[in-house]
């Protein structure tokens, strides 16, 4: 893939490095050419875990959350209910967005990172919105859409958007959990 757009935010952004690999992180990939994400087998001794289906802004919320419960708290580190409702509004406007603008969601993958979730959004659209270069400033004297970009932009960090070489693109974000 080649990337059409990286972009950091905020002044604890940092790009995709051995940051993001350095502990044993369990992706979860979607099935070609399905909507389904099955659950990485490598934490629960190889054992084939339950399928997935991430068709709506919901049902990849409920997902995300298990993750944030099942693969990356454990003792010693929480995350915050704050922090967990940063990631359900990231993951519902990425989400949505594929659904309203992207021909659909190909497919849905979370990675756990020693900073917090890694998603990414893959859908069948090769347009790149203008917004998605914004500074995260809120429309002003707006009513209605166009607040989705600037809330992922403020909340989330190393967002990149890519194209995918069977079409559309993919977006990639880490949203902490610190």
């Amino acid at each position: 893939m080649k990337p059409v757009e990286h972009r950091t935010s905020g002044d604890s952004a940092f790009s995709r490095t051995s940051r993001d690999t350095d502990i044993q992180a369990d992706t979860y990939l979607p099935r070609a050419g399905s909507r389904t994400v099955a659950r990485g087998d490598g934490a629960r001794g190889g054992v084939p875990q339950p399928q997935v289906a991430v068709t709506s802004a919901a049902s990849a919320r409920h997902f995300a959350r298990d993750v944030v419960r099942e693969r990356w708290d454990r003792p010693g580190r929480r995350a915050s209910d704050e922090a967990v409702i940063d990631l359900l509004l990231v993951v519902s406007e990425l989400v949505t967005n594929a659904i309203r603008h992207g021909g659909g969601i190909a497919g849905f993958e979370v990675t756990p990172t020693r900073e917090g979730l890694r998603l990414r959004v893959h859908d069948y659209s090769d347009v790149v919105p203008a917004v998605a270069y914004g500074q995260g400033a809120l429309p002003h004297g707006h009513v209605g859409n166009g607040y989705g970009w600037p809330l992922i932009i403020r909340l989330a960090r190393d967002i990149a958007i890519e194209r995918r070489s069977q079409g559309g693109k993919t977006i990639s974000v880490l949203v902490p959990l610190r």
